[in-house]
């Protein structure tokens, strides 16, 4: 089932808990995060709500953080069922990509989880696929405790896209 789009603040604030849970999740699959999120509406605007976003993602213990990193695919890869409906939308600056730079994607994705452990993250909106493979190749040279604040950051953006996608009809309610 896709996720709700556009539904509009007013709506998201009246949602059902569970309701709101689950569109939210479809934003984030970390439940800490989604639960306080769902417990802090109503939200004024969506700037509140965007706020608490960030407040609850720097909460999260790393546990919850490899717990939002499994619902999010590999660059290049399709999504898989348990992914975001989103994922496919997001990475689409990969589809078009050269059967080398997806085969290169393909190898550096591994590299990076050998080395770190957990997918390779980042917010792919927007971005070619050699864009993607240069910062991907850019970012084996961090240390752990770097990447984990770059993976927190990337994961912020797609979270905030995700969000505004969730609550936003137009342009001027992001406001």
């Amino acid at each position: 089932m896709a996720p709700p789009e556009g539904i509009g603040l007013a709506a998201f604030n009246s949602l059902p808990a569970a309701a709101a849970g689950v569109a939210l999740l479809a934003c984030c699959s970390s439940r800490a995060w989604a639960e306080t999120l769902a417990a802090g509406r109503p939200y004024a605007n969506a700037n509140q709500l965007f706020e608490a976003a960030d407040e609850a993602l720097a909460a999260l213990s790393e546990d919850d953080v490899d717990e939002a990193l499994a619902g999010h695919p590999r660059i290049g890869e399709r999504p898989a069922p348990s992914h975001s409906a989103w994922s496919f939308q997001e990475q689409s600056g990969v589809v078009a990509a050269a059967d080398r730079t997806r085969a290169e994607l393909a190898a550096a994705n591994r590299e990076y989880e050998d080395r770190f452990g957990h997918v390779y993250l980042v917010c792919a909106s927007g971005r070619t696929a050699d864009e993607l493979l240069a910062i991907l190749r850019g970012r084996l040279g961090n240390d752990p405790v770097t990447e984990q604040q770059v993976v927190r950051t990337e994961l912020g953006k797609i979270n905030r896209i995700r969000l505004e996608r969730l609550i936003c009809p137009n342009e001027e309610d992001a406001r």
